[in-house]
């Protein structure tokens, strides 16, 4: 069963790196300069955002193509760089 004790070191990390991710996200408005680079996140030109009066509704697809693109290239050098 050691092939159980890696994968929990795995999920163990990906934990720790979304708290991290988490806290950058909280701070980022209170340190000049991090602000504006998660500033295109949810306005990106082909997300649809419909409001009416009491109503609102949001779907980030192009925000949401753009987190995947980035998390598979950053998942894909990850898987590269243990195979060695």
């Amino acid at each position: 069963m050691p092939e159980w004790t890696s994968f929990g070191k795995v999920l163990v990390g990906i934990g720790a790196a979304i708290v991290v991710l988490g806290l950058l996200f909280m701070g980022a408005d209170r340190f000049p300069g991090i602000g504006g680079l998660f500033g295109w996140i949810g306005k990106l030109p082909g997300d649809i955002s419909y409001k009416r009066d009491n109503f609102s509704v949001y779907f980030p697809i192009a925000t949401s193509l753009v987190l995947s693109i980035l998390l598979s290239l950053l998942f894909f050098l990850l898987g590269w760089l243990f195979r060695r």
